[in-house]
């Protein structure tokens, strides 16, 4: 069994928790949207934003310490932190 550490969401933890997790919200039904090409970022992998905001609350380090290469711009993560609050 290999060590998880503190603030680290192992798959079990992650199967009880993205039930909890707000939807998406979809723009207007109906309607079509093309994407077009170079039009921005694709959203963020919930369960990344998640770790993210876990590896704060554990560590106590400010937003702007998340480690950039593991949970990628750490003012998206405090974004969904303030939408899932």
């Amino acid at each position: 069994m290999s060590s998880v550490k503190s603030w680290e969401v192992s798959d079990e933890f992650w199967q009880r928790v993205e039930p909890l997790i707000p939807v998406r919200k979809i723009r207007t039904s109906g309607k079509t949207y093309t994407r077009k090409a170079g039009g921005g970022r694709k959203p963020m992998p919930s369960r990344q934003v998640f770790e993210g905001i876990v590896y704060v609350l554990r560590t106590g380090c400010q937003w702007k310490a998340l480690p950039f290469e593991r949970f990628g711009s750490s003012s998206t993560i405090h974004a969904k932190y303030r939408d899932w609050e």
